[in-house]
């Protein structure tokens, strides 16, 4: 089967949440494992990743200097970790392919997504992004032209527009890869958000755009038989944190859409998910699973975690 891994940002950093070089390169070498199984298995695979904890701390880089050099670009700042973790991934990756006897290798594709400027998004931004400051540091950034909000008591955070993905700008490459052999790393922290100013004129945008919306999207466009959204756990729970939480196994699309419209899933963690598995089965007729990263091997069998099926 042709496959689209999204991998978790929990694949990119400690228990713990640290997102020291070391912690990175410990955390992916850990993750790869089961992806070159997959392979070994005969798999096709595709995988995207977060990168979260990588731009945050790009921005607080940007923080520090903020009063010597000018801020670098959010989609910068996404282009630049797109590769940083590629590189971790495609060393990782190899290793473990070799190390299997798989004649595989992995090819890195640092690559755009298209999104609309007239996104509602945009005239009033207001996903959260980085570590919150106080007044007059969030000043010196306001001054570069970035939009900052006081939250509450812990101080003032910067807000940006999280655009919906329309293109995925370089499928084609990605399936030329594809074609040749390769397992092919692209799309990571849901690609560098673009917009059109005409044909095959593109720049660069202040965006964040969900990682998970974007694997949807680029599974569909590669025509992949399965959509799996690797996380830290083995199924989506129904009302999780409470006495009657249950986790959810194999699930008709329409079901797990009533489910996400009723505000069943958190909008910050599970609802993106959720989501994006929704979008992929209801426009491909493909299944999607949503599990751990452990559980690969069943999650692409059906055997574990919650697989979401076409009516």
């Amino acid at each position: 089967m042709r496959i689209v891994v999204a991998l978790g940002g929990n694949a990119m950093t400690a228990p713990d949440g640290s997102a020291r070089p070391d912690d990175q390169r410990a955390a992916v070498e850990t993750a790869v494992g089961p992806l070159a199984d997959l392979v070994l298995a005969g798999h096709q695979l595709l995988v995207t990743h977060g990168n979260g904890p990588q731009v945050g701390n790009l921005l607080v880089k940007n923080e520090l200097a903020a009063a010597v050099v000018p801020p670098v670009p959010l989609d910068w700042c996404g282009a630049q970790t797109q590769a940083t973790v590629g590189v971790l991934l495609l060393n990782a990756l190899d290793r473990a392919l070799a190390g299997r006897r798989s004649p595989v290798r992995t090819a890195v594709l640092v690559s755009r997504t298209l999104v609309d400027a007239a996104d509602p998004g945009f005239a009033e931004p207001s996903k959260p992004i980085g570590r919150f400051l106080p007044e007059d540091e969030a000043a010196v950034m306001i001054g570069h032209g970035q939009h900052w909000q006081y939250r509450d008591e812990r101080g003032w955070r910067r807000v940006v527009a999280s655009p919906e993905p329309v293109e995925l700008l370089d499928a084609p490459a990605a399936i030329a890869l594809l074609r040749a052999g390769y397992l092919v790393v692209c799309a990571g922290g849901g690609g560098v958000p673009v917009v059109a100013d005409g044909p095959a004129d593109y720049r660069g945008v202040e965006a964040v755009i969900d990682k998970d919306l974007t694997a949807a999207l680029l599974a569909g466009r590669i025509d992949a038989d399965r959509l799996v959204i690797a996380t830290d756990v083995d199924h989506v729970m129904l009302d999780f944190g409470t006495d009657r939480a249950a986790p959810l196994g194999r699930v008709p699309v329409s079901r797990l859409s009533e489910l996400a419209a009723a505000g069943k899933f958190a909008g910050g963690s599970m609802g993106p998910k959720v989501t994006a598995a929704c979008r992929f089965v209801q426009a491909s007729g493909r299944p999607a699973t949503i599990t751990a990263l452990t559980e690969l091997a069943g999650a692409v069998d059906g055997t574990t975690g919650t697989t979401v099926e076409p009516d």
